[in-house]
């Protein structure tokens, strides 16, 4: 049996940034990301799902136009991969004393399976939680923005989940913004329509504050 995991035992915070595909998650991870390491963290990145191998198969999976699957199936895959993700990188990490930053976390599938998929948000919250043994961010970043500004920024060919239409993608933006909402603790909504340089200053921002109330060297 897997052991609960505290992360207030962890003396190291978990970010992750989450929205839209097409909202600029990469890029705005890999700058705050330097930013820390400046501010004198030792930062572990991830992306989710993916970062192992076992993830990066199942990333393959998930993302191939060619497949053809349920919402169930889908929403479960992306849970194999995180707690090998959990299990593998970012537990470790944690326990390293090591800031970790994941571009995405389990925010997307209650965001993208539930509240645009149509399954019941809560119970996929549930389902992640299990998959992560009660492991989730101290604090993630959405990036914000309107769907048709967020699909002129997408690059290369749309994946299984992108191709999904408008309607969807709409539904996405809207569970992102009712998580927010429901959560101020643990969400704080950027607005990203701006230059990638002003958004993430508004991400450090975001950021600065609750990363200081934890020690590092």
């Amino acid at each position: 049996m897997r052991r609960p995991y505290n992360l207030r035992m962890s003396r190291a915070p978990f970010l992750s940034l989450d929205g839209l595909d097409g909202a600029g998650k990469s890029t705005q991870c890999r700058l705050l990301a330097e930013w820390l390491r400046e501010q004198g963290w030792n930062v572990t990145q991830c992306a989710d799902p993916g970062g192992t191998v076992v993830g990066q198969s199942l990333r393959q999976i998930l993302l191939d136009k060619s497949q053809r699957m349920s919402m169930t199936a889908e929403t479960l895959l992306f849970m194999a991969s995180r707690a090998q993700l959990v299990d593998e990188i970012i537990r470790p990490s944690l326990e390293a004393g090591n800031l970790v930053l994941s571009d995405r976390f389990l925010l997307a599938n209650v965001v993208y399976q539930g509240h645009a998929g149509g399954m019941d948000p809560e119970k996929v919250r549930d389902l992640a939680l299990f998959a992560t043994a009660g492991l989730e961010p101290d604090l993630v970043v959405v990036l914000d923005l309107p769907k048709d500004l967020a699909k002129t920024r997408r690059t290369g060919k749309a994946d299984r989940v992108e191709s999904r239409d408008e309607t969807y993608h709409e539904r996405v933006r809207s569970g992102f913004l009712i998580e927010a909402k429901q959560r101020p603790d643990r969400i704080r909504v950027v607005d990203a329509s701006a230059s990638a340089e002003e958004v993430q200053s508004r991400i450090r921002e975001a950021v600065r504050d609750f990363v200081n109330r934890f020690p590092h060297s």
